[in-house]
């Protein structure tokens, strides 16, 4: 790859202060006696307050959940001491991604858990350069987070961004992979350690309410197709049954997603929690590699 073009990098750069700013704000309603609804909603306002708009649903994963956990219209789930709140936030711009993540430790029983994903985010963002290897970032994240008592979440990883696309090649591994695939100058890459006080592996469990459109194709049912042309307008990024409920009944958006899904047209992202049990931090930057990079979801 070659250096950005500086309008592309203003637009990476803008989209990333959003979604930090986003996150924080989103952040600030984690707290003993708040709901869960009202931190997405709140992260999900200041995005388009700001002029955003959404890469993929705000998500707040608790515990033993590592990620893809979204609240439904009637979610109430208030956080409590102990909670271990993982809370993900990505914004766009013009198609352009900022990505990141925090943990949030209600009522501060969990320091070294939540430190251990934030000091591995920091030791991998350290050697970010054009010429380094994803098996010496996925290194730099075990090191850390095994220095610190806990496994590194094997079977999640960073990811590259690109316009219209979270989820870009290459994959930026948790753990030493041995590749020698280099960083490139211009790549813009999301760099998220999991740390894991269990397995540090993750299962797909039941059914989620994140989805993304994967292909098109006509349907029969007059329902559904009501609902797919709303669907069709998130350009195929994730969206959530939340944000359909605001423009169907509940009762026609299920049963188009249940259609729309055995059709293969879209697909689902079902919460992913730890095989045994162990509960979970995150920590996340988006970044543009230079030789000195560009960390654009750090305020």
């Amino acid at each position: 790859m070659t250096k950005l073009p500086d309008d592309i990098k203003e637009k990476y750069i803008e989209a990333g202060k959003i979604a930090a700013t986003s996150l924080q704000y989103g952040a600030s309603f984690i707290k003993e006696g708040k709901t869960l609804l009202e931190a997405t909603e709140k992260a999900e306002k200041k995005i388009l307050d700001m002029g955003g708009e959404f890469a993929f649903p705000p998500q707040i994963s608790l515990n033993r959940i590592a990620a893809h956990y979204c609240a439904d219209p009637d979610d109430d789930i208030v956080f409590k001491k102990g909670d271990v709140a993982k809370i993900d936030v990505g914004a766009m711009i013009d198609g352009y991604i900022g990505d990141n993540a925090m943990t949030v430790d209600v009522g501060g029983e969990h320091k070294d858990l939540v430190d251990a994903s934030r000091e591995a985010l920091n030791a991998a963002i350290e050697k970010v350069r054009p010429g380094v290897t994803l098996g010496e970032l996925g290194r730099a994240i075990h090191d850390k987070i095994q220095s610190k008592g806990f496994a590194p979440v094997r079977n999640l990883s960073g990811h590259a961004l690109e316009q219209f696309v979270y989820h870009a090649q290459p994959n930026i591994p948790n753990f030493d992979t041995g590749d020698d695939t280099e960083l490139e100058e211009g790549m813009v890459i999301a760099i998220e350690p999991f740390a894991s006080s269990g397995a540090g592996i993750i299962f797909e469990s039941d059914r989620g309410n994140i989805f993304s459109q994967v292909a098109k194709r006509n349907v029969r049912n007059v329902i559904s197709r009501q609902v797919l042309k709303e669907v069709e307008k998130f350009e195929n990024m994730p969206f959530t049954t939340r944000w359909l409920i605001k423009k169907f009944p509940a009762v026609k958006v299920n049963f188009a997603l249940r259609d729309l899904m055995q059709n293969g047209i879209i697909r689902s992202y079902p919460p992913l929690p730890d095989r045994d049990s162990g509960l979970i931090s995150q920590a996340e930057h988006t970044m543009i590699v230079e030789d000195k990079p560009i960390i654009t979801t750090k305020i």
